[in-house]
């Protein structure tokens, strides 16, 4: 099993900037990706970003490329979203997510474990 939590989240103008973290804790030793995805009131879950979690290789939502960057520590077993430049159509649930599997980490199907969430309100 592997633990997740997230942090960071909150309220912010459009333009500015937020860094979300995420704390894996149980058996990351398994883990081959971990990401990101959000939720929107009355929404389904989409895919943000992901990076595999030993090579590094990244993938970004179309919607979110070039404003937001996802990175790990692995000594720290932490995952990190750089959000940039929002706008309000980035206010959701944000949730982090591994995967113990090579397969689309694009696709929420792909993750086996995931957080609670955590809100980011973004305000015109």
């Amino acid at each position: 099993q592997v633990q997740l939590v997230e942090s960071g989240g909150g309220l912010v103008q459009a333009g500015g900037s937020l860094r979300l973290s995420c704390a894996a804790s149980g058996r990351t030793f398994s883990t081959s990706a971990m990401g990101w995805f959000r939720q929107a009131p009355g929404k389904e879950r989409e895919f943000v970003a992901a990076i595999g979690w030993k090579g590094g290789s990244t993938f970004y939502a179309d919607s979110v490329k070039g404003r937001f960057t996802v990175s790990t520590d692995n000594a720290k077993n932490t995952l990190s979203l750089q959000m940039n430049s929002l706008k309000t159509g980035d206010t959701a649930v944000y949730y982090c997510a591994a995967s113990e599997r090579i397969t689309d980490w694009t696709d929420h199907y792909g993750m086996d474990y995931w957080g609670k969430g955590t809100l980011v309100t973004v305000s015109s």
